[in-house]
């Protein structure tokens, strides 16, 4: 089964030739290589481009190890792309399995040659145009990019959209929400078939991939345990407002172990820069301020969230949030949590101020769109919970409710948008009707 990754193929071919080093980040296994070696490969070669002026090298093969030293790498590609009346197109795949070696030509032990030293040689050479690839504890955006200086684009690979699995599914398309908030949206996953052998590479991947990774990478030996049950209170906490006082007092109180908020908030720290999870900021609407003490978490890809929990709190609510949640990003929008207080009296006639959720504040450029996720607004008064605080948002940015029911989309009599989850999720321009 082929995915055609359009939406990253686009970006790879609106950096082409501009001179800078495109560096492919992403979730492990969410299919980098592939996109880089088969799909944008394939283009340049419809497009012309000759096979060899193609130049690919993956680090992590054993034929290629001796390339993993970067002065070899670098001599190798030299080589590949000698003829200077030629444009090349280098791709270098793994690049973290390049070593770090001493500078032979200083005195100096603690100068190191890395990956990024051959990288940025390579991208100044008029006649090559180079793409790299890395995905284990050395290579994550936050540390990469910084190294490069701003002479670098990233690429940020996803998992496979919900738009992506049902233009390829296999069976009858109304079971493919399900399968998606179930299983998510890694490559090899729909390869299998039986919930057992999905079940299965999930758990695995994230056992033998993920957390490996990052506890080499921290060199985390008496925190394992601690990281490994702070996963599992995230994935039971999706959509939750929550912050790293609170779980260091769960740990307290459930788990009887004394964690540190600032060890929780170092952990959090490492599954973000591994892509595992993502974070949502409170916003205050009428205020205009972030507000710090709450957040709330992401997973990026719900079949890896509910591996972790072994597929047992599959609750649809908050999984349809987190898949609402990732798609958003996706597509390229900064998305906070919004928060909407209101003044009101109770029961005794006091004034109370009161706080109300907005979902979703969705930003990209001068645009904003209001969004609630919702599994149904049946009963009438779920409904006016549901739109409460829309409609006390004092501006005329568009707002938006996404219901998990098959729905011709409608608004009502306060311009409140109201579209189904498929629909939202495949089309993407109903964001702006």
């Amino acid at each position: 089964m082929q995915y055609a990754r359009r939406q990253y193929i686009d970006q790879l071919i609106r950096k082409k030739d501009n001179n800078r080093v495109k560096v492919i980040t992403g979730l492990r296994r969410s299919g980098k290589s592939y996109l880089l070696f088969n799909l944008y490969r394939q283009y340049l070669l419809n497009s012309g481009i000759g096979e060899d002026q193609i130049v690919g090298i993956a680090l992590d093969e054993i034929d290629a190890a001796k390339y993993r030293n970067p002065f070899n790498l670098n001599d190798f590609i030299k080589e590949r792309t000698r003829d200077e009346e030629k444009r090349y197109y280098v791709f270098i795949d793994e690049i973290q399995f390049v070593a770090e070696v001493a500078n032979p030509y200083v005195d100096d032990s603690n100068e190191k040659i890395t990956f990024i030293d051959v990288a940025l040689g390579l991208a100044k050479r008029a006649n090559v145009d180079l793409y790299v690839t890395g995905s284990n504890s050395k290579m994550l955006s936050s540390d990469v990019l910084t190294q490069f200086r701003d002479r670098a684009d990233e690429i940020r690979v996803n998992p496979l959209s919900f738009a992506e699995v049902y233009e390829n599914y296999p069976g009858d398309k109304r079971g493919v929400w399900r399968d998606y908030y179930t299983y998510g949206g890694m490559p090899v996953t729909w390869t299998l078939e039986s919930h057992e052998e999905k079940s299965r590479y999930l758990q695995d991947l994230f056992a033998r991939t993920y957390v490996k990774d990052i506890l080499e990478r921290r060199h985390i030996a008496k925190g394992a345990e601690t990281l490994d049950i702070l996963l599992n209170v995230l994935a039971s906490n999706v959509g939750s407002l929550t912050n790293p006082s609170r779980i260091s007092k769960t740990f307290a109180s459930e788990r009887q172990i004394r964690v540190a908020s600032e060890t929780i908030d170092a952990y959090i720290g490492y599954f973000l820069d591994a892509f595992l999870i993502r974070k949502a900021e409170r916003y205050d609407v009428k205020g205009r301020k972030y507000l710090k003490t709450s957040v709330k978490y992401y997973y990026a890809d719900p079949g890896l969230r509910n591996a972790r929990l072994g597929f047992r709190q599959l609750e649809e609510p908050h999984l349809m949030e987190n898949v609402l949640y990732n798609d958003l990003v996706r597509r390229g929008f900064d998305v906070d949590v919004g928060v909407v207080e209101q003044n009101r009296r109770n029961d005794s006639g006091q004034n109370v101020r009161t706080q109300l959720e907005v979902d979703f504040v969705v930003n990209r450029g001068d645009e904003r769109y209001y969004i609630q996720s919702a599994l149904s607004i049946d009963d009438p008064k779920k409904k006016e919970q549901e739109i409460a605080s829309l409609i006390r948002i004092p501006d005329s940015f568009r707002k938006i409710v996404v219901i998990k029911d098959y729905v011709k989309p409608w608004k009502d009599e306060n311009g409140i948008l109201y579209v189904g989850i498929e629909d939202f999720l495949l089309d993407e321009g109903l964001i702006d009707r």
